[in-house]
């Protein structure tokens, strides 16, 4: 080879190895030195299979004689990822280009490759950091649900107080009927069907609880939308009771499904319920609070409204931005967590004014399918 082409070779950034139809190298540039660890002369007149892994170290030379004799190429022309052998025996990934070359009394070939060991360390780079950064926003996502629910504290406990009193009563009026000389067994009956009732009333609750509580992978799941809405309304309707506001639940019956995970939905719907219910607790408001759900085009709309004073013009501006907030005690992370929850659904969370007067807290959801409810 003259000294033109080689140094020509030699200037490549990719390994070149040019092999006779044995598959014994001839030509090995500069940058296959280095990327294989190899000198020229140590690789020149050696099988080209010296830098594969098993299996291909064994098998190459059948899938080349197999090629001379069909002409049925499997890698040549076509080019493809492989694992390459350095000297220490030590193994990297290579996007591997081959070429054949006639002229000559045998056909000789000639391969391209390029190293993808920095490529592939920066993926799982990435892939490391994207990770963690998941796992941050969904312990993020719980420590802000534990705190929404810290705050439904007395609502909850007044919820689950009803049942369990109820219980108490039918279980007291039970044995004084027992006790009597003649009980009446269909009113013992009926206390005891009461006292089963409540008691699934108070499980409903605490198993609702413990959903919203538990710390888990996110979920995606073609939704009910609307039954994920009832599902919350006992705790946000006893919120609102608990703080004098009349909850208004108005659901489209014609929603289609959408695709998400019920218990970060719920999230968003619990901060936008939170915050409606304190905007109202000034004098001289309206203490309303309506959460409804809509067909929107191509899905659904999602949306919390309240007679409050409205929004600060002051915060307008910031409003999803992370700790920007107007309360005394607040963080600010409630709405930046519901629209970063909102966006990874595939959807938009937003504001408007209410009329005739108040805020409206809304995100849209895209349809999973033209099926309706």
């Amino acid at each position: 080879m003259n000294r033109e082409l080689q140094a020509l070779l030699d200037a490549c950034v990719d390994a070149v190895i040019i092999i006779d139809h044995r598959g014994i190298i001839d030509t090995f540039n500069l940058t296959a030195c280095r990327m294989f660890d190899y000198t020229a002369e140590a690789a020149l007149g050696r099988n080209i299979s010296m830098l594969m892994p098993p299996p291909d170290q064994g098998q190459h030379d059948q899938y080349l004689k197999r090629y001379l004799d069909t002409g049925e190429a499997h890698v040549i022309g076509i080019g493809r990822e492989v694992v390459a052998l350095r000297r220490d025996g030590s193994q990297f990934p290579a996007s591997l280009t081959l070429g054949r070359i006639d002229g000559g009394e045998q056909p000789r070939f000639v391969g391209f490759l390029h190293d993808l060991s920095a490529r592939r360390a920066q993926e799982e780079q990435r892939r490391t950091a994207e990770e963690a950064t998941r796992e941050a926003r969904e312990r993020l996502m719980h420590v802000a649900r534990l705190s929404t629910l810290g705050e439904l504290t007395t609502g909850l406990a007044h919820e689950i107080n009803q049942p369990l009193t109820a219980i108490t009563m039918y279980a007291q009026a039970a044995e004084r009927i027992a006790a009597q000389q003649a009980p009446d067994l269909g009113e013992i009956a009926s206390a005891l069907r009461q006292i089963s009732a409540q008691s699934l009333r108070a499980g409903g609750i605490i198993e609702r609880l413990r959903s919203l509580v538990r710390n888990r992978e996110t979920r995606e799941d073609l939704l009910n939308f609307n039954a994920v809405v009832r599902e919350l309304a006992v705790l946000v309707e006893a919120d609102a009771r608990i703080n004098g506001v009349q909850m208004v639940i108005d659901l489209s019956p014609d929603l289609p499904r959408v695709l998400g995970d019920s218990i970060q939905l719920q999230q968003v719907m619990l901060n936008l319920v939170r915050n409606a219910i304190e905007a109202v607790q000034g004098e001289g408001w309206d203490r309303q609070v309506l959460l409804r759900t809509a067909r929107a085009g191509g899905g659904i709309e999602m949306s919390v409204s309240d007679l409050g004073p409205g929004l600060d013009p002051a915060i307008r501006g910031r409003l999803f931005e992370a700790f920007a907030t107007t309360k005394p005690d607040g963080t600010g992370l409630g709405l930046a967590i519901s629209r970063s929850i909102v966006d990874s659904h595939g959807g938009q969370l937003a504001w408007r004014p209410n009329e005739p007067r108040g805020s409206c807290f809304y995100f849209f959801l895209p349809a999973a399918s033209g099926v309706t409810l």
